[in-house]
């Protein structure tokens, strides 16, 4: 499968692509916006993800009930529009940090929540497109943002397998098969029993793409527990300091616990190497230390070996344990000291 972002390759590496996600944690303040990319590469991020709406691009300004927020979350009691007027990224500032982004190595893309916003990024020229996860069943503009023909990362928190499906197929329809799906639980924060990381290996399988994460958890454990099961991308967000405040900030991680993930997971991907029953050089250095015969008591010329003179103990100098049933009421060749390693040659 084919994928790749800038110059970022997706190919049988164990090389994770790590996303931090600015979403609102910002605070409307540019200076700040510009302090947590630099502050993201620092921390050790790949990209850097925006948002790319308007309050009036994503909703409509109504305090009907139906755009009120309820239920037990961080936004109850707001409207949608009241909201995304706090937490949205403001157009005129995105050229200037994805400039921002560009002179610092660090990949900057976006979620566009509408085809303006889509028409918009690519006069930015971005090299590839996030499907929010509750964008996922807006397939209208999953066909528009597919037929750029860049890369697109689609989180699928609130998706059932159907949705997966057809946004996939809606993605392939315009000739774009560059399809990553992240597993994502759509709860915020949302709780270690809800995220179902097993999931993530199927849906590598049933949709033959690469797959990732897309993490709302306090935390990093599971991050790292993603990146044992494949995945390739990891998303989480990414707040300079959790007092500025905000709709996101109690879910996202300051630089250094971020940095702490980056280095967890590069550990991660180390560790999971490749598919081998070859010994390194190291190994088989410790060796050494593995069990083996050796006479425990002194044994005269003659007398027969038993489990009382003779052991399977460290270190390897030996015969190999599996002979002990051999040699075990032979005699001995010679006189043999206590802690001399067993060898045919002394055995008669």
């Amino acid at each position: 499968m084919h994928f790749k972002i800038s110059d970022f390759e997706f190919n049988n590496s164990n090389n994770t692509f790590i996303i931090a996600e600015l979403s609102a944690n910002h605070n409307q303040d540019f200076d700040i916006a510009v302090k947590t990319i630099e502050a993201a590469k620092e921390a050790g991020a790949n990209a850097l993800k925006i948002q790319t709406y308007t309050a009036d691009t994503i909703t409509i300004n109504s305090s009907k009930e139906h755009f009120k927020i309820t239920g037990d979350n961080l936004w109850r009691g707001k409207t949608l529009y009241q909201l995304y007027q706090e937490a949205f990224t403001p157009w005129e500032w995105q050229p200037k940090l994805k400039k921002v982004a560009d002179d610092l190595g660090l990949i900057l893309f976006s979620s566009p929540f509408d085809n303006t916003a889509v028409d918009f990024l690519e006069t930015m020229n971005i090299p590839a497109y996030k499907i929010a996860s509750f964008e996922i069943t807006d397939i209208p503009l999953i066909k528009y943002v597919a037929s750029k023909q860049k890369p697109i990362i689609i989180s699928t928190g609130i998706a059932s397998q159907d949705d997966i499906e057809l946004a996939v197929e809606t993605c392939k329809s315009q000739g774009n098969e560059q399809i990553a799906l992240l597993k994502c639980t759509s709860s915020y924060p949302a709780p270690y029993e809800e995220i179902n990381l097993n999931t993530m290996p199927d849906m590598k399988n049933r949709f033959n793409t690469i797959v990732g994460l897309s993490d709302h958890t306090l935390g990093i454990s599971v991050p790292i527990a993603a990146v044992a099961l494949g995945a390739r991308i990891i998303e989480k967000h990414f707040i300079l300091d959790k007092n500025i405040g905000g709709p996101d900030a109690a879910f996202s991680i300051e630089p250094k616990e971020f940095k702490l993930m980056v280095q967890s997971v590069r550990e991660a991907e180390k560790s999971l190497g490749k598919i081998t029953y070859d010994l390194s050089e190291k190994v088989k250095a410790s060796r050494v230390f593995a069990r083996s015969l050796f006479v425990v008591k002194d044994i005269k010329k003659g007398k027969i070996f038993s489990k009382d003179n003779m052991r399977s103990i460290r270190p390897s100098f030996g015969l190999h344990p599996k002979y002990m049933e051999d040699v075990l009421g032979k005699t001995a060749k010679v006189d043999i000291e206590t802690g001399t390693p067993l060898s045919w040659d002394l055995i008669d």
